[in-house]
Formats: structure tokens, sequence, C-alpha cells
């Protein structure tokens, strides 16, 4: 189970996110409009890895993350992974990985592409400074939850 970590209520009880789609239903619960955030990060073995590093990297473990794009987009403007997933397609950058954020509108205000800059550049710096990601949601290219300590 992922605790919410996407602006959501406080006054709801955990909800259990399993995937992608568990995700965006705890978000239509939620009483003000959501604004999700997306760092599509590749990762690769470092240039001067040893021989264990690249056992580990070969095994799905390690390696450097590297953002190489962003996007935002408002909650009806989503419907599933795989729709996520060919969209970031179209832009032809390579991803391993998407790390998943979201920004909670006010009084029923729904974010701006403006307001999250600040946080896209944040999990951005995030992920190029080797930072936590476990406040994040974290799906591999398949949707699969990937967990980070």
């Amino acid at each position: 189970m992922f605790a919410l970590k996407c602006g959501f209520s406080n006054y709801l009880h955990a909800m259990e996110i399993t995937n992608y789609d568990t995700l965006l239903k705890a978000a239509k619960q939620q009483p003000e409009p959501q604004r999700f955030l997306f760092v599509f990060v590749s990762k690769s073995l470092a240039d001067d890895h040893n021989e264990a590093q690249a056992e580990k990297f070969k095994a799905g473990l390690g390696g450097e993350l590297t953002p190489v794009m962003t996007v935002d987009k408002p909650l009806d403007e989503l419907s599933s992974f795989d729709a996520l997933v060919a969209e970031s397609e179209l832009l032809q950058k390579p991803w391993d990985m998407v790390l998943v954020g979201c920004l909670s509108g006010q009084n029923g205000v729904m974010p701006t592409a403006e307001d999250s800059m600040k946080h896209l550049e944040a999990m951005m710096k995030t992920v190029e400074m080797g930072g936590t990601l476990s406040k994040y949601m974290v799906f591999d290219k398949s949707g699969t939850p990937l967990l980070f300590s």
C-alpha cells in the first residue's frame, strides 16, 4: 500500500494504491481539483562503474537516474497508464520510469501549468541530486509501481 502523497486531503482514510488506475481513482475522490505532475526518468550505468555495479545494474538495481522530460496535466485529461505511455512516446525520448506527484487546487480552482513549474523543477532536482524518491509515486514503463527507500 502506498501513502497518499499527492496533495490529497488528510481527512480521507488511506486508500490502497496498487497501480495507476487506483491512483487516479483516489484523486477523483478529492474535494479539490488535482493537477498531476510527471517526471520521466531514464536510468543508466555510470561511466566509472565497477564490475559489481554492472552486475547490480544488469539485475535491475542501482545505476544513475536522469530526468528526460516533464509534463503536468489536470486529472480530467488523464485516462490510463497505456495512454500516458503512448503520449510520451510521441516525443521520442526514451525513459524507464516516471515519478508522479500532484498539486491540489484551492476553493475549486485547478492549479495552473505555471503553478506546477516550481514543483516539477523540484522533482527534477531530487532526481539529479540523488534525493529521496519515496515521496513520489513511481511506475516503470509497464505501469508496475516501484518502491524506493
